[in-house]
C-alpha cells in the first residue's frame, strides 16, 4: 500500500518533471538524457557513483563479451555501442576531457591450448552473428603490445570493442546536470542531486499501487514530486515500497573484485588497448587509463561477501602476469569489491510496468538489473527512458520489460534469450 504524505512532507515538496531513483552511471545518463530533452531531473541518490560504477572498468565490449546462450542480449549490446560516441560527445564539448572515450580495439589472448580452443570456439559463435574478430599471430599481437608475453597461446583484436572511463563520465555527468539546471534557472544544485535515500513511491490513489506514479518519498519524510519516476538504483530498486503490486524485481548481488595500479614511467604505456582473455580457463582483462593507470579485472562470486577477496586478487594478478609479466613490477593503488545486478537471465530490467489489466502504469519506468553490462548499456538505456519520456515504445527492447518475471501483471512473453 502506498503512502499517504504528512502536511510537514507535502510542504517541503520538490516538484521536478523526472525524478531519478539512482545515482550510478546508468541513472546519471539517464537523468543527462532527460534533461537534455528539456525536462527538469532530479536525482535522488545519497551516495552517486559509489556502487558499480566506481568499480566498473568501463569496456564498451559488445563482441568480446558475447556470452554463450545469451545473444538475445547481442542486438542490445551492440545498439548501446554505437550510440556511445554521440552519448559522450557532449560532455567532452563541455570541456570534460577526462570521461576516457577511446576508440582502440581490444585484444583477446589464450595463455594455453585448452585457452585457445576455448577461445577459437567462441569466435565461431561471434562470426556467425556477422561480428568483426580478426585473428592475429603471436608476432602481430605483439608488434601491437610490445608487453604482451611471449608464451601464450592465441591473439584476437576486435575493432568494434572499445572503453570509457564510469568514473570520470558519472562526474561529467552529474556536474553537467547542475550547471545546465543553474543556467536554466529551474533547480538549485541542491534540488537537482538529493543526497537522501528514496523508501517509497507515491501514486495518484494511494490506495492502489498499480495507479499512476506521481512521485517519491525520501527517507526524511520529503517529497519529490514529479510526472515520471525512474527506479534505478540497482539492488535497492525491490527495497522500495509503494512497487506495483505483483511486481517482482528478482535481482541478485554478483560481487566481483577489481584492482587498480600505477604504471612506473619506464613502462609507459603498458598497453595503449584493453587486453582481454582466458588463463587456465579463467576470464582476466587489463583496461588501460589515460592518468597511467590500469585496471585489472574482474572476479565474480556470489558468496555474499561485499569485502574484497584475497583469493580473488591473487587470481587476478597471477593471470593478468600471465598475459603481460610487466605487470609483476606496478604499483598496487587500490583494491575493490562492488556488487553488480544480475538477473535470472542476466539481462536488463527495462521499461514500464504493466498493471494487469493490458495498460502500462504511468509515471513508472525501471532501469535495473544491468549486471556486468551497466556501462556498456547506459547509453541505449538512457535513450530508451527518453523515448518512454515522450510515450515512444521500441518495440524491439520491449522483451526486456522489467514485468516480464511478473504474471500476475502481464502474460508471459519471450525472454531475452528467445526470438520474439
Amino acid at each position: 500500500m502506498a503512502h499517504t504524505p504528512d502536511s510537514k512532507a507535502v510542504s517541503e515538496a520538490i516538484t521536478t518533471d523526472v525524478a531519478v531513483i539512482g545515482g550510478g552511471i546508468v541513472g546519471l545518463g539517464i537523468a543527462w538524457e532527460a534533461q537534455r530533452s528539456g525536462r527538469n531531473v532530479t536525482v535522488i541518490d545519497p551516495s552517486p557513483a559509489t556502487g558499480a560504477t566506481f568499480a566498473a572498468a568501463g569496456m564498451l565490449a559488445p563482441v568480446s563479451e558475447l556470452h554463450y546462450q545469451e545473444e538475445g542480449l547481442l542486438e542490445l549490446t551492440l545498439a548501446s555501442a554505437a550510440r556511445w560516441p554521440e552519448f559522450v560527445a557532449p560532455l567532452v564539448a563541455a570541456g570534460h576531457a577526462d570521461t576516457g572515450f577511446r576508440t582502440t580495439p581490444t585484444l583477446v589472448l589464450g595463455a594455453d591450448a585448452a585457452d585457445r580452443a576455448a577461445l577459437a570456439d567462441l569466435r565461431e559463435v561471434q562470426l556467425a552473428h556477422g561480428l568483426d574478430v580478426e585473428q592475429l599471430g603471436i608476432r602481430q599481437a605483439r608488434a601491437a603490445e610490445p608487453l604482451v608475453g611471449p608464451h601464450i597461446s592465441c591473439a584476437y583484436r576486435i575493432a568494434q570493442d572499445h572503453q570509457v572511463d564510469p568514473r570520470g563520465v558519472a562526474t561529467a555527468i552529474r556536474v553537467q546536470l547542475n550547471v545546465v539546471a543553474a543556467e536554466r534557472g529551474r533547480l538549485r544544485e541542491e534540488q537537482t542531486s538529493i543526497r537522501r535515500n528514496a523508501v517509497a513511491l507515491l501514486h495518484q490513489d494511494p490506495q492502489d499501487s498499480r495507479s499512476r506514479v506521481t512521485g517519491v518519498r525520501l527517507e526524511d519524510g520529503r517529497e519529490v514530486h514529479a510526472g515520471e519516476v525512474v527506479v534505478a538504483n540497482g539492488l535497492g530498486a525491490p527495497l522500495l515500497q509503494g512497487l506495483p503490486e505483483g511486481l517482482e524485481l528478482p535481482v541478485r548481488p554478483v560481487y566481483g573484485d577489481i584492482l587498480r595500479l600505477r604504471v612506473p614511467a619506464h613502462l609507459q604505456p603498458l598497453a595503449t588497448a584493453t587486453i582481454r582473455g582466458l588463463v587456465r580457463g579463467l576470464p582476466v582483462y587489463l583496461v588501460p587509463r589515460n592518468d597511467n593507470t590500469v585496471v585489472i579485472g574482474a572476479t565474480s562470486r556470489e558468496d555474499g561477501s561485499a569485502a574484497v577477496s584475497a583469493g580473488g586478487v591473487h587470481q587476478l594478478l597471477r593471470d593478468a602476469q600471465v598475459l603481460v609479466p610487466a605487470v609483476a613490477e606496478l604499483e598496487l593503488l587500490e583494491t575493490t569489491a562492488r556488487a553488480r545486478p544480475g538477473t535470472p537471465d542476466n539481462a536488463p530490467l527495462l521499461g514500464r510496468v504493466a498493471d494487469g489489466a493490458g495498460r502500462d502504469i504511468p509515471g513508472l519506468i525501471i532501469a535495473t538489473g544491468f549486471f556486468r553490462h551497466g556501462v556498456l548499456l547506459t547509453a541505449i538505456a538512457a535513450h530508451t527512458v527518453r523515448q518512454l519520456l515522450g510515450d515512444i515504445t521500441d518495440l524491439a527492447w520491449e522483451r526486456f520489460r522489467p514485468d516480464r518475471f511478473s504474471p500476475a501483471l502481464r502474460p508471459s512473453g519471450p525472454t531475452p534469450q528467445e526470438t520474439p
